[in-house]
């Protein structure tokens, strides 16, 4: 993409964290309970509103930041400072918030793309993004997290857009990303280093994650992540002994005082009814209830926890369900799917068997190069994957092989979109045929030139619109744009378009013109092509 213009031993030792007294048991049980089990379509583990929950909400509380302590000052002292003072700690390197991953010759950002839009502000649209989008709004999303630009304007250094950025990533299961980002922000910090304590409790880190809390003593940890990491480090003699403690003290109790006494002692556990599963767990309980041999499946969790089950102890149907999950919002790339699907033969039939099997059948008849038994295999195929709202994870690994086969029927039809979905959009529609008045329309959009007469449909004309010269951009967006307000233009185009996607057309024309406007042509094209092509409606 380019932007054109732009006991008395443990009391001594294990002395609990300020404000520990008043920290719920993690992943407990009370009001929460009765979203156990619940879940949208898509699988997500919902909130007691019926909403997706986010990092916020699941993360375990493994540390507690001290209070700030308070300045006592006589009464009747006058004041001797003109107004608020802000401090800063020179020679610490780049301010929290500019710290990224991407640099601006791979994103094409400029430096200012938060410019002056307030920090506040950011937040709120980053955290109200719907991460249920097209792939290709998806993709940019993330790649906006991702980037290595410079602070907002306003920004105080407190680090709290790249916290919102690092959540927005757990919320889409983008483990590997948020841990770079947490790894080039250092993990000094208690808010940072409880979002690396659960990264690493997901993707099978722990012991690295339990050696750096043991390191580090201005991290805080309560007494549940403190009692866990030192039987990871061995050391289960004071482990037992801090739980005492902590129960003794009031700290841990019930459900949670219960699940670490089962964790340490595994007689506790086998002389037990098994634990009722929390109805909301942070990776802290998960790991827990898996270390004593309570599982809790992911699916109904949210889609970071999907991470979990793509280590490779698990079982392969797990791996692939985990697999697919987080395909879908492009947390991992589409070859590390197809590589679990190539690894064994379908176990059985319906679902993910039926998709293993296909990718099987298609992959046999490719390497025979025999076009007879792609044109049976290929509508099949695309029809399992359509419906598992897979296309662009299939367009991006099959595209090229079948373009260069002589193909008719449903599997030439199936051929022509698979090829308008993958990278290579442009080039493929050129030289595929275009037989009907729908194809040749989709062929002229991505080649950037779609005509308003020969749309479609009702969206086909929207995203025409979009196309005009110059962009119609509305102009809450372009006034976003000109007061040096890049990224909100670009996040507020993103939930336009996404909503556009479920009747509001006038957002996708406006969302699309100001991507075009701003440069950000590829993304534009592939956006309208997957409006045309993919039932993204909610």
């Amino acid at each position: 993409m380019s932007l054109a213009t732009c006991g008395a031993l443990a009391v001594v030792l294990f002395t609990p964290p300020a404000g520990a007294q008043s920290l719920p048991a993690t992943g407990g049980t009370g009001a929460g309970a009765a979203t156990l089990g619940k879940t949208d379509d898509a699988g997500h583990g919902l909130d007691p509103s019926g909403k997706p929950m986010s990092a916020i909400q699941w993360l375990s509380k493994s540390v507690t930041t001290p209070a700030a302590p308070k300045t006592q000052v006589p009464a009747g002292t006058p004041g001797v400072l003109p107004g608020a003072v802000s401090t800063s700690v020179l020679n610490q390197g780049p301010a929290l918030d500019a710290v990224g991953l991407l640099p601006v010759r791979t994103t094409g950002f400029p430096r200012g793309l938060w410019g002056k839009t307030p920090t506040a502000q950011l937040i709120r649209l980053i955290r109200g993004t719907d991460l249920d989008t097209l792939p290709a709004l998806q993709s940019l999303f993330t790649e906006m997290l991702l980037a290595e630009v410079d602070a907002p304007d306003d920004s105080t250094g407190d680090g709290s857009l790249l916290l919102a950025r690092i959540d927005r990533l757990l919320d889409e299961g983008a483990l590997d990303q948020a841990q770079a980002l947490l790894e080039l922000a250092g993990t000094g910090r208690a808010d940072l280093f409880r979002r690396k304590f659960d990264v690493s409790l997901l993707l099978g880190d722990e012991t690295q994650a339990c050696a750096q809390m043991k390191a580090q003593p201005d991290v805080a940890p309560t007494f549940p992540a403190r009692i866990y990491c030192l039987a990871r480090n061995g050391d289960w003699s004071a482990a037992a002994l801090t739980l005492k403690t902590a129960e003794a003290l009031g700290f841990v109790k019930g459900d949670m005082a219960n699940l670490l006494g089962r964790f340490l002692d595994p007689a506790l556990e086998e002389d037990s009814d098994p634990m009722p599963p929390p109805a909301r767990p942070s990776p802290l309980v998960w790991r827990m209830m898996e270390a004593i041999g309570e599982p809790m499946p992911t699916t109904t969790l949210p889609i970071a926890f999907a991470q979990a089950d793509l280590r490779e102890n698990i079982g392969w149907k797990s791996q692939l369900d985990a697999a697919e999950r987080l395909a879908r919002t492009g947390a991992i790339p589409a070859n590390r799917l197809w590589a679990l699907y190539r690894e064994h033969e379908a176990a059985a039939s319906g679902g993910v068997w039926d998709r293993v099997a296909r990718v099987h059948m298609l992959d046999d008849a490719l390497k025979r190069g025999n076009a007879g038994a792609v044109e049976m295999a290929l509508p099949e195929a695309w029809k399992s994957f359509r419906e598992a709202e897979l296309e662009v994870p299939f367009a991006r690994t099959y595209a090229d092989r079948l373009a260069k086969l002589r193909l008719t029927g449903q599997a030439a039809q199936a051929r022509f979109e698979i090829a308008l979905l993958s990278k290579d959009y442009e080039a493929l529609s050129k030289t595929l045929p275009a037989p009907t008045p729908r194809d040749r329309f989709l062929a002229s959009l991505a080649q950037g030139h779609p005509s308003v007469d020969a749309a479609p449909n009702a969206m086909g004309h929207a995203i025409a619109q979009a196309f005009a010269e110059p962009p119609p951009v509305p102009q809450d967006l372009a006034d976003l744009v000109a007061n040096q307000q890049l990224g909100a233009a670009i996040l507020n185009a993103i939930g336009g378009i996404t909503n556009g996607a479920k009747g509001d057309l006038a957002g996708v024309t406006g969302g699309l013109a100001l991507l075009l406007k701003v440069g950000l042509v590829d993304v534009a094209r592939r956006t309208a092509l997957q409006l045309m092509l993919l039932d993204r409606r909610g």
